[in-house]
């Protein structure tokens, strides 16, 4: 399955300077069984409207579960929430 976590940061945040370190968080994620990928997308135009950040894992549903339960997703939340204004989660086959 797949897994979409998209994300509009705040206004205030430099969005360049978190995606780095995001994207070395979430590889860490291909250590649990049953992840199979992850990619990263940054939006290409700077609208008040858009969101910044989209992170597609492909991943079973053993492992969205075990993902959720992670130190990764617990790190996610604690380092990175403060950055967000929004975000939407999107699942399918």
């Amino acid at each position: 399955m797949k897994h979409f976590i998209i994300v509009k940061f705040k206004d205030n945040v430099e969005v360049h300077n978190l995606v780095e370190p995001i994207k070395k968080l979430f590889k860490e994620s291909l250590n649990i069984n049953g992840i199979d990928r992850v990619e990263f997308y940054t939006s290409n135009v700077n609208m008040h409207n858009r969101y910044d950040l989209m992170i597609e894992m492909v991943l079973s549903r053993e492992a969205l579960e075990a993902f959720d339960n992670s130190e990764i997703h617990k790190k996610w939340k604690i380092n990175y929430g403060e950055y967000i204004e929004s975000k939407a989660i999107f699942d399918c086959d």
